[in-house]
């Protein structure tokens, strides 16, 4: 559930309002991943134990981790966004993780992992407008950025 409802906040954030096939399915496949993460499940042991307080930095912890230390760090800071194949994300991500956002989602993990290459350096550029991970809950966090 709270994937639904992250995948909402981040189609609002990313703008989502165009139709299907827009960044809406990316949107709410990063929403299910992150509440997938936060659950503590697979995500939150890989995350270093921080998953389930912070996601977002649990997420750019595994992505540095798995050597995308260059593409974590170009959508946190203000230059341009480095972009990430869907290989990279299925390396970097637990597969319990990506499984379990992908049949929230509805499809395949491959598609999954397509879909968040495709919105996560635009939604974490946007998620760090300063240049830094900011702290408090993820949906705090996104709803400062949509005010």
């Amino acid at each position: 559930m709270a994937g639904n409802d992250l995948g909402s906040l981040l189609g609002g954030l990313l703008g989502s309002g165009g139709g299907p096939g827009g960044s809406g399915g990316g949107a709410g496949i990063l929403g299910s991943l992150l509440g997938a993460l936060m659950s503590g499940g697979a995500g939150g042991q890989a995350a270093g134990g921080n998953g389930a307080n912070d996601p977002l930095g649990g997420l750019l912890d595994m992505l540095t981790r798995s050597g995308l230390a260059d593409q974590a760090q170009s959508w946190i800071g203000t230059g341009e966004n480095k972009p990430v194949s869907a290989d990279q994300i299925k390396e970097a991500l637990p597969d319990g993780a990506l499984q379990k956002a992908a049949e929230q989602a509805g499809i395949s993990p491959d598609q999954a992992a397509d879909q968040i290459a495709q919105v996560l350096p635009q939604a974490v550029d946007k998620l760090t407008p300063q240049g830094q991970v900011p702290s408090g809950s993820l949906e705090d966090i996104i709803k400062a950025q949509t005010i």
